[in-house]
């Protein structure tokens, strides 16, 4: 067998590359919800999403690219090689660079870069994106309202160009990526800026971390008030 996605004979492994942002600037959109407790939740968020992320075997490390020392050291702690330095130009120059870093340490992998804020993220459904992806040179996976991207592959041998932010899809799409459509990855497709991406999140089942700040946020700031 040929192609993409078997080398020699074994199955592509891959290299993830997940952008975290400062704590002190994530998730802004969450404040309403989770009021002091924002920095909490998109750490809590950023770890459930690597946790997952490292527990899909088609994954042979994960490459988080944070300036942000209590990021860093849960995320370590995890078993992420966490890449600092970032050029501090944006998303995409800050997965380039974690890219690079990628590159030097796991040289042969496909490279792919994966939203932080997946925080259903469920390792099968991981691993039949990356098992898609490995049939193409660079591939992408919109986000669950089919405006943005929550992951862009390349494959060995092949540039990894990310364009993530804003209408991002239709970015990578026009730049020659490849979409996947796959109808059964719904955990890796909802990525969340709000609290209603976060209810839809939970819906689907999140990780341990974010379940206990849900649990403390919800009936107060999540769930519909009444009118006094």
């Amino acid at each position: 067998m040929t192609g993409f996605g078997v080398r020699g004979g074994t199955p592509l492994r891959w290299s993830l590359v997940v952008p975290v942002k400062h704590l002190g600037r994530a998730k802004s959109r969450l404040a309403r919800a989770a009021g002091g407790m924002r920095e909490d939740l998109a750490l809590a968020i950023a770890c459930d999403t690597v946790e997952a992320a490292l527990a899909c075997p088609g994954v042979a490390a994960v490459f988080a690219v944070t300036e942000d020392p209590r990021a860093g050291a849960d995320l370590t702690g995890l078993g992420a090689v966490v890449v600092g330095g970032e050029p501090g130009t944006g998303l995409n120059a800050a997965l380039v660079h974690g890219a690079a870093a990628a590159g030097r340490r796991r040289p042969g992998t496909g490279v792919c870069a994966l939203s932080a804020d997946l925080p259903s993220l469920r390792p099968d459904e991981l691993g039949r994106v990356l098992t898609a992806a490995a049939r193409h040179g660079r591939s992408f996976l919109p986000d669950a309202p089919g405006v943005g991207t929550t992951l862009f592959a390349s494959a060995p041998g092949h540039p990894f160009t990310p364009a993530f932010e804003g209408a991002s899809r239709a970015r990578h799409r026009d730049g020659g990526a490849h979409e996947l459509a796959l109808s059964d990855v719904a955990s890796v497709r909802r990525d969340v800026d709000t609290p209603e991406d976060l209810c839809d999140a939970v819906e689907l089942g999140v990780g341990p971390r974010t379940r206990e700040l849900w649990e403390l946020v919800a009936d107060g700031c999540l769930r519909p008030q009444s009118t006094p």
